[in-house]
């Protein structure tokens, strides 16, 4: 079986992943968003491909972290995903082009999880500095800001001063970027992933005492847990509902009330996952990837 692992780079997680497969008895290859390519022959037939040959010629796909670019660029690089997941080719995408959309943007997942009946954080999203200000006064002047797009804790900020807010929201309008505002959830420093691969979830705490932030790349600390039922429930079906295979739920702590979804990662990392973890994670998304493949070529016949 022919895998390929699309983005992402070198590093640790491309090597978990080749070890993996060496154990599935599966060839590996890696490619790279930018260089992604399509072409339509005289006869109508559509070829998509990157640095490491056709896309069709591989039996599955994992998608990894897609650099930045321009509009037109990440623009046709999700067309060539779309267009590959119509086409007759027999390649399961892990995860596919239209949830990915919907997970990389952090307010389009939280509208799913909202529309599920799960709680989640007061939030505003908006695209002027005088809306954002309304929106810092409204939860109470202390707030989380945040990018739509990203993830282990770049970019996110909690402000209390109203001065700062102003300052802060100038910025994001000047260079045409929109107000993730989200009020910050006490007492902070304190959450739970749900890592989802496939029908399993495996359950880590995460606490930070130096930060609201929990992110083990930002000095976190991480310890497997046993999950709960309902907690199993709902990661299986935020997921379900937006067409995730592999992919993290966030869940806040809450001083008076049950935890909240804060974030559905389509694209999570397990390195502070897999250290204290017993189950090898790298070992568990090759499974998926390989039961996808066999899935997508039993369809077809």
């Amino acid at each position: 079986m022919r895998l390929l692992t699309l983005g992402g780079g070198e590093g640790w997680h491309a090597d978990q992943i080749r070890c993996a497969a060496v154990h599935h008895d599966c060839d590996v290859s890696q490619g790279t968003y930018p260089s992604l390519a399509a072409s339509i022959d005289h006869d109508g037939r559509l070829v998509t491909r990157c640095d490491a040959g056709p896309l069709a010629d591989f039996d599955s796909i994992l998608m990894r972290t897609m650099p930045m670019g321009t509009l037109e660029t990440i623009t046709f690089r999700l067309a060539v995903l779309h267009s590959l997941n119509k086409s007759d080719a027999v390649t399961a995408m892990v995860n596919p082009p239209r949830p990915l959309e919907i997970a990389i943007d952090k307010f389009a997942t939280l509208a799913v999880v909202s529309s599920l009946g799960y709680p989640v954080p007061a939030t505003h999203v908006v695209q002027s500095r005088r809306e954002a200000l309304d929106a810092f006064d409204a939860l109470g002047q202390d707030c989380v800001v945040k990018p739509i797009f990203g993830g282990e804790g770049r970019g996110v900020m909690r402000i209390r001063d109203r001065e700062l807010a102003w300052t802060a929201f100038g910025a994001l309008e000047s260079i045409g970027a929109v107000a993730y505002v989200q009020a910050f959830v006490a007492p902070g420093g304190r959450d739970t992933r749900l890592l989802v691969i496939g029908d399993e979830v495996f359950g880590f705490r995460r606490t930070s005492d130096s930060d609201f932030r929990t992110n083990v790349a930002g000095g976190g600390q991480c310890q497997a847990i046993a999950l709960k039922h309902e907690q199993v429930e709902l990661a299986i079906n935020v997921c379900r509902q937006i067409g995730l295979k592999f992919a993290s739920v966030d869940l806040l702590d809450r001083d008076d009330e049950s935890p909240c979804v804060v974030e559905v990662n389509g694209i999570p990392g397990w390195k502070g996952a897999q250290q204290v973890s017993e189950v090898n994670i790298a070992d568990r998304i090759v499974g998926l990837l390989c039961r996808e493949a066999s899935a997508m070529s039993q369809a077809a016949m």
